[in-house]
């Protein structure tokens, strides 16, 4: 499947029924699993064999979903969890331990940061943020020996700075580390991260994924190209014993391909638990079986709509790489030639009370904690999803008091474009 259209990939990736077998994924809405002998569960509790014996863990729906994704992120084994949140932890806690450092870019979802500065800081895990505009010696500047990690996102939320995915991989790969790259806003439809260097990606699946607002979710795919045991002394949980399942080496028994994904079950999902429902990823399945037509949808309209607004006197600033005026076009011409996302931010002239002002008059855009959605959606970062942020901080994530998030849903753009067009009227 993995030589077929990323379209043919949407539809039918992840999962082949065999003769007389559903032909959509099937539910297995079950917490436990059956075994005729306590040796074959032993087996599987070793590592030994596999199988299924509990949805904490692992679950046969959530694996035909999580091959799908794999398939179109083009890597070597994935995941899903139970939310975006999720995935970006354990793909940082996989290779991250008290000591450990993080460099990430500073232009990220406002809960991302939370959890990097501020929560993964009470586990002992230090973390140095860089603009995405940085040098490349600002980059290197911000690495010291314990750094294991390099975060950032394809097209930051809700910043819309694109990430110089190539770069950065690079300057991380210099210091041994891998890159780890959110790719939430494109999706695989409009950006594959690994193809430019990137070696884990995840994914709040709960947007564009899915798509209609049905079911939290996150995913995490791996490369397969990061080599652990070239930087064995670095990683220890993955190149060392682990006595936790009997001494085993993760990056020698299950190679350069399979070590990352196996470690995060099999360890983190074990420990916290933060699996997604079956019923949930039936949904997301159902939600990726039309990504490649929704996208599509969702990047014109966001591009008319960013279109309109930079012309419009009532709005100070647009940003969106799809603009040949935005400072990151040439960086989305690269890496997202084919659309960026619905996403548009913008700064309403008059700051925050003409913002407040602007969202309480519109009709068809919903005021949402949400994001990337079949219907149109919009949220005033400073007093929601950033609110925990200083105007310091909010300013380093590029977003201003009197910003707009506006997602671009699947309506016609014409009544999106009227429904902004009054509400700035009377902003």
């Amino acid at each position: 499947m993995s030589k077929t259209s990323i379209d043919t990939r949407c539809v039918q990736g992840g999962y082949t029924p065999g003769d007389g077998e559903p032909r959509q994924i099937p539910i297995v809405q079950s917490t436990t699993f059956k075994y005729a002998t306590s040796e074959h569960m032993g087996q599987l509790f070793d590592l030994e064999a596999e199988g299924y014996f509990y949805t904490r863990l692992q679950n046969p729906t959530n694996d035909y979903v999580a091959a799908k994704i794999c398939e179109l992120e083009g890597g070597s084994a994935a995941m899903l969890t139970s939310s975006g949140q999720a995935a970006n932890f354990f793909a940082l806690f996989n290779i991250c331990e008290a000591g450990s450092h993080v460099v990430a870019c500073s232009a990220i979802y406002g809960g991302t940061y939370n959890l990097v500065q501020h929560t993964m800081a009470k586990m002992g895990i230090e973390s140095t943020f860089v603009t995405p505009d940085c040098t490349d010696e600002e980059l290197a500047a911000a690495f010291r020996p314990n750094t294991r990690a390099v975060l950032g996102e394809t097209v930051a939320n809700p910043a819309l700075a694109v990430l110089d995915i190539e770069r950065f991989a690079k300057v991380a790969h210099d210091h041994g580390v891998p890159l780890i790259v959110d790719n939430t806003f494109p999706t695989p439809v409009k950006c594959r991260p690994i193809e430019w260097g990137a070696d884990i990606v995840t994914h709040s699946t709960t947007k564009y994924m899915d798509g209609h607002g049905v079911a939290v979710g996150g995913a995490i795919v791996d490369s397969g190209n990061f080599d652990w045991m070239a930087h064995a002394d670095k990683f220890p949980g993955l190149t060392t014993p682990d006595d936790s399942y009997h001494g085993i080496v993760y990056a020698q028994k299950f190679g350069q391909g399979g070590a990352f994904i196996t470690k995060a079950t099999a360890q983190l999902m074990r420990d916290f638990g933060s699996i997604q429902s079956p019923q949930n990823a039936f949904y997301l399945n159902m939600g990726l079986e039309s990504l490649h037509v929704r996208m599509d949808r969702h990047c014109a309209n966001g591009q008319a709509m960013a279109e309109f607004l930079s012309a419009h006197p009532k709005v100070d600033s647009v940003k969106f790489p799809g603009l040949a005026s935005d400072p990151y076009h040439e960086l989305a011409s690269k890496y997202l030639p084919d659309g960026v996302c619905g996403v548009v931010s913008f700064n309403v002239a008059g700051g925050r009370a003409a913002a407040e002002r602007f969202m309480a008059a519109l009709k068809i855009c919903a005021i949402e904690t949400h994001v990337a959605d079949a219907r149109t959606c919009c949220l005033h970062p400073a007093s929601a999803t950033h609110r925990q942020m200083t105007d310091e901080e909010l300013v380093a994530a590029g977003i201003d008091p009197g910003t707009v998030r506006l997602s671009c849903g699947l309506e016609a753009a014409e009544d999106l474009i009227a429904d902004v067009a009054q509400a700035l009227e009377q902003a």
